[in-house]
């Protein structure tokens, strides 16, 4: 999870002295949704962005103002249509931007628990209030936020939160074509897939590069992954023997999506297979089967964009 944050952290231990940009705002076509961050150190380094590229110089400037002062700072820039259309957009827009300087206006000590907090895969909510400079960091009351993993102002229009949550992940039971598809696509809108197969011919790092391939027992695998809100799975072998303990271990755990290949019948079975198991209506109800929307998809790419369908479709509704 080696982020903006982090790489803060680290350069402010190396005695740099260190400002972080923060997006709070956008107006129109901004570039940069609210909630991206660029570093700046005084050595003259930098990472991340909070246009793509319109307005990064001016706002490095002014970060090595605010840290000369020990003061964060309110910014707000237009992006011309010329340079929404150099970063790939239709038009312009506005951003606004806030500036803390680490080690005053941003306490060291927040700044390590938000890191801290981010290694341990726990969603914490930065908040700073605008008007008074006043800044806590939030493990709960943000459920709405945490869900949609939206940053931005509160209702009273000072309090701005921004979102920390952990990466998404993806893990897959069962190395079949549909997963190659899906770890693919997945990997494409911001998952971090894991392929679990203790079969060795299947689970190849051939049909996965650059994948993270487990060859443990299926629910092995998920114990040692620790399934939390931020994880989808999904079970496509087809055999019970496989899937079944995994999807147990799942439906244990806070995954956000459940989603198990097969028929109608196929998933009737293994309902009934979970309540023999201990498992609730409730319980049961979570498990998405047969897998993906139903959109008439035929092959195992269109099946895979109808699984990635119905995760989105989750992970922002709840639905």
């Amino acid at each position: 999870m080696q982020g903006i944050p982090e790489i803060a952290l680290a350069w402010h231990r190396a005695g740099k002295g260190v400002a972080l940009a923060t997006v709070i705002e956008t107006w129109g076509s901004a570039p940069r949704r609210v909630g991206a961050q660029l570093v700046v150190s005084t050595d003259g380094d930098m990472e991340g962005s909070v246009s793509g590229g319109c307005v990064e110089g001016a706002v490095v400037v002014e970060a090595l103002e605010a840290h000369e002062e020990g003061r964060a700072r309110e910014l707000e820039f237009g992006v011309s249509d010329g340079d929404a259309f150099a970063v790939g957009l239709a038009c312009g827009g506005k951003i606004r931007v806030l500036v803390e300087p680490v080690g005053s206006a941003l306490p060291v000590s927040m700044l390590e628990d938000l890191v801290a907090a981010r290694a341990a895969r726990q969603p914490v909510a930065y908040v700073v209030n605008t008007r008074t400079n006043a800044r806590r960091l939030d493990h709960s009351g943000h459920e709405t936020r945490f869900r949609m993993d939206r940053s931005g102002f509160e209702e009273d229009g000072e309090s701005f939160v921004a979102i920390h949550n952990p990466p998404l992940r993806l893990i897959v039971v069962g190395a079949v074509h549909i997963a190659q598809h899906l770890v693919s696509m997945a990997r494409r809108i911001g998952y971090d897939p894991v392929v679990i197969d203790p079969r060795e011919s299947f689970a190849s790092p051939s049909r996965f590069p650059d994948t993270q391939i487990m060859y443990d027992w299926p629910d092995e695998a998920v114990a040692t992954l620790a399934l939390d809100g931020r994880t989808a799975l999904c079970l496509l072998t087809h055999d019970p023997k496989l899937d079944d303990p995994a999807l147990e271990a799942a439906l244990r755990s806070g995954a956000f999506y459940i989603g198990a290949l097969g028929s109608t019948r196929t998933h009737a079975k293994r309902l009934e297979r979970m309540q023999n198991a201990g498992f609730s209506e409730v319980d049961c109800a979570r498990i998405h089967g047969p897998i993906g929307l139903d959109i008439g998809a035929s092959g195992p790419s269109e099946i895979a964009v109808s699984i990635l369908a119905e995760m989105t479709r989750v992970l922002r509704t709840g639905a």
